[in-house]
């Protein structure tokens, strides 16, 4: 093969490809009525379903039998995804007991109110988080975001060197990114930081300034071995009602730096000819964020959350060219099969025919949801697989 063609300088020829990678590739292209990949965003039912009998291997199993084909995208990590990417990690440490809850420390130095001995499957009380001034910023922050810190640059290495194989195979190669919002809000905290936007925006920029820094190091890390496909940012900057921050903060504090993160990993890339997709992962009503980040180059927006407004369909007539993910409501999947045959028939032949559609729940599958509905669900999305 020509090494120009290998799948790290130059795109796998799609002969090469394996079906289930051309088809992801289709889906990235929005091309109309191609088959739908199968896949799901994740699971909060694990738990209540194991309770009624049904195992964790059971659901994976279960998965694949109804053509879970999402393999055509290899990620890489070691930039954060909730939260920054720090080296060294805080000490996890139980702080105080509280009866039926105690206070910890976690890995990105927030304190966090938890029930005792349990730490998944509910949504936790962030207490205090690290950050409150420049002071407290270097002193627990900065200098665990060193770019050049030795034991991050060989993560990093270690982390590209096993994918060099997956992108030899013409996979997408993406890279996971803590978005700048999720940055800032984990060192802060969800309402100090909105305060801080015009309290204290010197240290907004400082902060912003190191998430670049970082970021762009370790990403060049991984460009030394293999062409990037998609960079997903995991950036809940969207609520119920909206944006936290007017579009003229977002110009003033995120942008910038999301386009000089994107302008440099364009720059670096091996394949001079591959168009990197930018993916923004948000919760809430993400319909005014889409106009922003297009600004950007955004190319795929997920998990399009029904509760708070989103409509896949409607958002797929508003924006053609993007890829959407996600869309399907976690509670009409809790409401029975009539009402999941409804929506699948609203949905589907719609999105089949636009194309650049992945089908999950809007969010990890929550406990309402009987394993019998979610069976239900996926034997439906199987009739647009083919």
């Amino acid at each position: 093969m020509n090494t120009e063609n290998d799948g790290i300088h130059g795109m796998l020829p799609r002969e090469a490809m394996d079906k289930d990678t051309a088809l992801l590739r289709d889906t990235y292209a929005c091309k109309p009525d191609a088959p739908v990949i199968m896949k799901e965003f994740g699971f909060y039912s694990l738990e209540r379903w194991e309770k009624d009998g049904i195992p964790q291997n059971k659901v994976y199993e279960t998965l694949h039998q109804y053509g879970y084909n999402y393999t055509g995208i290899h990620c890489v990590h070691n930039m954060g995804g909730c939260t920054a990417e720090f080296y060294p990690k805080f000490e996890v440490k139980v702080l105080e007991d509280r009866g039926e809850h105690e206070l910890e420390q976690d890995f990105a130095g927030r304190k966090v109110l938890y029930f005792k001995g349990r730490r998944d499957g509910f949504m936790p009380t962030y207490v205090d988080h690290p950050v409150k001034d420049m002071e407290t910023f270097e002193k627990n922050c900065l200098w665990r975001m060193d770019p050049e810190s030795s034991d991050r640059i060989a993560e990093t290495r270690r982390q590209a060197e096993a994918a060099v194989p997956f992108a030899k195979q013409g996979k997408m190669m993406e890279m996971y990114i803590c978005g700048p919002y999720m940055y800032l809000r984990a060192l802060i905290g969800a309402e100090p930081l909105l305060y801080m936007f015009y309290d204290d925006p010197d240290l907004i920029h400082r902060c912003m300034q190191q998430w670049y820094a970082l970021n762009t190091r370790t990403s060049a890390v991984y460009q030394e071995y293999f062409s990037v496909d998609e960079i997903l940012f995991d950036e809940d900057i969207c609520y119920n009602g909206g944006m936290f921050i007017s579009p003229d903060m977002w110009r003033e504090f995120i942008g910038p730096y999301y386009q000089q993160l994107l302008t440099d990993i364009k720059a670096r890339q091996m394949d001079r000819e591959r168009h990197v997709y930018v993916q923004l992962a948000t919760d809430g009503d993400c319909r005014p964020a889409i106009p922003l980040y297009r600004e950007i180059g955004m190319d795929c927006i997920s998990p399009l959350e029904v509760a708070s407004g989103c409509d896949v369909v409607e958002i797929g007539e508003k924006n053609p060219g993007l890829v959407l993910y996600g869309g399907f409501d976690k509670r009409i999947l809790a409401a029975g099969k009539d009402a999941i045959d409804r929506e699948i028939d609203r949905i589907m032949p719609v999105m089949r025919r636009r194309g650049g559609y992945i089908p999950t729940c809007d969010h990890g599958v929550p406990e309402e949801v009987t394993f019998e509905n979610w069976c239900h669900f996926r034997k439906r999305l199987m009739e647009y697989a083919n």
